[in-house]
């Protein structure tokens, strides 16, 4: 046996005693293969050896027995790997290198510990310092390489680990040279892809991916727990190996998803729809609150009481829930509403899903009415003419005209969530009909009632220059968007298409209802009122964002005041600042610089990378979970096949290609025709991605969602609500989707 006072250490001859001696990698290691762990064999150089007349050949002599004749040299440093200073990519390492160049490859390793970048490093970790070694180890040849977490080192979840793959040597992984093959392994769902390689190839198995978790979780337990970050590699006869172990730095903490409150509390329902992930402050403390006062404006307008939907912030995610009943919100609906509360309520959320068109005619075409003459022409003009004001307007003016559109646009929202909000209902009413009495002549599998509303002359494509991509006005519009994919070409001969269908559906749903003068009237009723309400619901998800652009040139303008007054370091800086900030700031209350500003962009950074739950809590027991019971609904009893992701049936039919994950904007060109859509949401700026899209899949999302009806109108199938669907599908599997039943099936590779 070596010992460290002897300038050479064999590594798994190591002792307590000389651990202490050969820098944290190598001690690490050491005490992993005393324990058994797979760790290629190695010797430990100590600085002393520098001193040797003929290291060379004494280097030589001590690998022989290692059994190797190519060799890695990495360094290992007594303040290396340490859970608050990693000292990553500061040391050299040189793999690949024969016996007879060890001695070179020891000496640089040697001289890199005396370098600037880590003497600058250690100067930012309050002087650490300490021995150095350098660790000669038999290079294994590797199939896969890479990295693996004990936690997930975006959102701190410690059940879940992220592994990390390439083909053939892990350098280029480490070094940020190439971007691997990513899994996320969990207990109860074993092993996803989350990315893919760089050259889309496959690297890894389900269970290799699995085995490099197990090692990884092994490693940590060893260390009683503490997140590790270990490096593998498999060979080509398929042995895994460990090659280094470090404490995780900087891990988040892990995340909870409680319920603000009780009740079922949603993110993809109202003002969820349009927000996909976590908020940016000065929205979440200024135009949210705005938007939410404008909705129970609206209401009080329409019905007469103010009713409070419930909506709060999860780890940065909106959620929303409805009120619960209680004696005083009855009685305030009863008194305060005078009958007209009760009349309002009852056939815009009861009678419109039985009696569409009594509804209609009792309450949904005055309240319709009062938004398109009184409210739309107000909303209009209010953008109008703060458009023509916003590039002049003094910051306080600006900060007068977001909380009046804010508010308008609130109120508006009121106004698509009662009247837009009838036409999916009023559609699952026409579903229904269709299932009991024209079951032969529109067949589900070839798009059922939906055929019905789709080609409708009044819903031409919509794209608008303010369309959303969120409510959130941290992101760009449509218009702000470069390189913008335009609506196909092939979108107006679909169009024709689908008009088609439906005037020939409907004839062979009059003829089948022929002699049969009740059903035939009851279908001609359910029919217009339904089409009338699907023209209105996309005019009025146009109309909604109209103040977007004047929204985002007052955020813009504050944020440059703001630079110049030195209060932040750029424009852009403006939305990570709350509200009372910003609005300090505008009255001279604030001298020197916004605080907080680089500690909240993180943590926004980090949370819009969480997978957030679509519900959080438990329906109340009397009214139960409406979305859900009406989810059944659409699905008709049909079952999933085994092993399908399961979601929202939101438009009829099946279609098989390619997924593609698009995140955002910059994901648009990549796009192909017959590329399957796959995101967290859409929203209106993602318009042009349907004309191309064989089928469309979200992770969020309702029936009555962007995904859902843009898809409906386009004649594709969409399963929205999958919750996950980004995190467990990677761009170039092939899947189908059944948008009729709500699954997506997963392709072996062929």
């Amino acid at each position: 046996m070596m010992h460290a006072t002897s300038m050479m250490v064999n590594l798994a001859e190591a002792s307590a005693a000389d651990r202490a001696m050969l820098g944290g990698k190598a001690a690490t290691l050491a005490e992993l293969s005393a324990a058994g762990f797979a760790v290629p064999p190695g010797i430990v150089v100590t600085a002393s050896a520098l001193d040797e007349p003929d290291l060379d050949g004494q280097l030589q002599a001590a690998t022989a027995p290692l059994g190797g004749d190519r060799f890695a040299v990495r360094s290992s440093g007594a303040a290396e790997d340490l859970p608050d200073a990693s000292y990553a990519g500061l040391y050299e390492s040189y793999l690949n290198m024969p016996a007879e160049q060890l001695g070179a490859a020891v000496r640089r390793c040697f001289g890199a510990a005396a370098s600037e970048r880590v003497a600058a490093y250690q100067r930012r970790h309050d002087g650490l310092s300490g021995a150095m070694a350098v660790l000669i180890q038999v290079m294994v040849d590797p199939a896969a390489a890479g990295v693996a977490f004990t936690a997930h080192p975006v959102t701190g979840d410690r059940t879940q680990r992220v592994v990390t793959a390439v083909t053939g040597l892990g350098d280029r992984l480490v070094s940020g040279e190439t971007t691997g093959e990513e899994w996320t392994v969990t207990a109860d769902r074993g092993a996803s892809v989350t990315g893919p390689s760089s050259d889309g190839k496959q690297v890894l198995t389900p269970g290799q991916a699995e085995a490099v978790a197990r090692l990884a979780i092994r490693v940590a337990d060893r260390f009683d727990g503490q997140p590790q970050d270990i490096e593998w590699a498999i060979d080509h006869q398929g042995r895994l190996w460990l090659l280094q172990a470090r404490p995780m730095t900087a891990v988040p903490e892990p995340v909870s998803w409680i319920p603000p409150g009780p009740g079922l509390w949603m993110r993809n329902f109202r003002l969820g729809e349009w927000l996909p992930e976590a908020l940016t402050p000065l929205f979440a403390t200024w135009l949210l609150p705005v938007l939410e006062d404008g909705y129970l404006d609206g209401m009080q307008t329409s019905v007469g009481v103010r009713v409070p939907f419930r909506y709060a912030l999860v780890n940065g995610w909106y959620y929303n829930a409805p009120p619960i009943p209680s004696p005083r919100i009855i009685a305030r609906v009863l008194w305060r509403g005078r009958g007209r509360a009760v009349k309002i309520i009852y056939n815009a959320l009861i009678r419109v899903s039985r009696d569409p068109a009594g509804a209609d005619k009792a309450v949904l075409s005055e309240v319709e009415r009062q938004w398109r003459q009184v409210q739309l022409p107000r909303y209009r003009g209010l953008v109008a003419n703060a458009a023509a004001e916003v590039h002049t307007a003094p910051p306080h003016r600006l900060v007068e005209l977001i909380d009046a559109l804010g508010r308008e646009a609130g109120i508006f929202l009121w106004y698509l969530a009662v009247v837009g909000g009838s036409a999916w209902k009023m559609e699952a009413r026409l579903t229904r009909f269709a299932r009991q009495h024209l079951a032969e002549v529109l067949p589900e599998p070839q798009g059922g009632a939906q055929v019905l509303l789709r080609g409708l002359p009044q819903l031409q494509p919509v794209y608008s220059e303010h369309a959303v991509q969120s409510l959130d006005w941290y992101h760009p519009l449509a218009a702000e968007l470069p390189g913008l994919p335009t609506l196909s070409a092939a979108v107006a001969d679909r169009r024709v298409k689908l008009a088609q269908e439906r005037v020939a559906a409907e004839r062979r749903c009059r003829d089948a209802l022929t002699g049969r003068p009740r059903l035939l009237e009851a279908f001609e009723r359910l029919l217009k009122v339904s089409q009338r309400y699907a023209v209105i619901r996309e005019q009025q998800a146009d109309e909604f964002t109209l103040a977007w652009p004047v929204l985002r040139a007052c955020g813009r303008r504050l944020g440059q005041h703001l630079a110049d007054l030195g209060a932040i370091k750029q424009a852009e800086d403006v939305y990570f600042c709350t509200q009372d900030q910003v609005t300090w700031a505008v009255a001279g209350q604030i001298n020197g610089q916004i605080v907080g500003i680089a500690e909240r962009r993180q943590i926004w950074q980090r949370q819009r990378q969480l997978a957030a739950p679509l519900t959080l809590g438990h329906p109340a027991p009397l009214i139960g979970d409406v979305i859900d019971r009406t989810v059944q609904q659409a699905r008709h009893g049909a079952a999933a096949a085994d092993g399908a992701m399961i979601g929202h049936p939101a438009s009829t039919g099946r279609a098989t290609g390619p997924v593609r994950i698009v995140h955002g904007p910059q994901d648009f060109t990549a796009f192909a025709d017959g590329d399957v859509l796959v995101a967290k949401t859409t929203a209106p700026a993602w318009t042009p991605l349907f004309s191309r899209a064989a089928a469309v899949v979200t992770d969020s999302g309702s029936l009555a969602a962007h995904a859902s009806v843009v898809a409906r109108e386009y004649g594709i199938p969409a399963v929205v609500a999958t919750a996950d669907a980004t995190h467990r599908l990677q761009t170039g599997q092939i899947i189908t989707v059944d948008g009729t039943v709500g699954t997506v099936t997963l392709h072996a590779p062929a």
